[in-house]
């Protein structure tokens, strides 16, 4: 992996996030609970069930992110990053990009009866928080701090690679829902 502006980097990655905030803002927040709960006529989650997911990950890596940055009390000036392979390597299964379809873990599937409503405002406060924690994290050595991830807790990604998976997979499923109110209008058309 070659070194990358550090400064260059979060901040991709934050107007990312707040693209993220924006569709969920104006196309999702404001559908009716039925449309958001509205499963795809051949299979799959719903709109609803596609942010519970990434809210499920957001409740672990949030909360991991926050302590590691709280932990942190000395300014880095270090300006670059450098990613390891394993962090590449799942941010790069998450890109939309890549077509594969992947099973969800067991404790990131997401359940059928949602309060769709809540589950997209906690969307919407979990990635203002995200915000938050990539403008924190300006100040931070990307490389030294390392995160558990959360399928198996003994393997630590760089937190550059961690905001980088998070923000891809959230990429990931913001398409999927996408795809799924794409769907729902078509249907309701005929």
């Amino acid at each position: 992996m070659s070194k990358i502006n550090k400064i260059q980097l979060i901040e991709s990655l934050e107007n990312e996030v707040e693209k993220h905030l924006q569709i969920a803002i104006h196309t999702f927040q404001n559908l009716n609970e039925t449309a958001l709960l509205q499963t795809p006529e051949h299979g799959g989650w719903s709109i609803a069930q596609c942010f519970e997911h990434l809210n499920s990950y957001g409740r672990y890596y949030l909360p991991q992110i926050e302590t590691a940055l709280d932990k942190t009390k000395e300014k880095s000036s270090i300006n670059t990053f450098k990613g390891s392979w394993m962090g590449s390597y799942f941010t790069k299964m998450m890109l939309p990009s890549n077509t594969k379809k992947y099973k969800a873990f067991k404790d990131h599937i997401p359940p059928l009866n949602l309060n769709a409503h809540a589950v997209l405002a906690e969307f919407i406060e979990q990635r203002e928080t995200l915000l938050n924690n990539l403008k924190q994290s300006r100040n931070a050595d990307l490389d030294k701090i390392r995160i558990p991830i959360s399928i198996a807790k003994w393997i630590k990604l760089k937190l550059g690679d961690v905001f980088q998976f998070v923000i891809a997979h959230d990429e990931r499923h913001m398409q999927q829902a996408k795809r799924v109110l794409s769907g729902i209008k078509d249907f309701q058309k005929i």
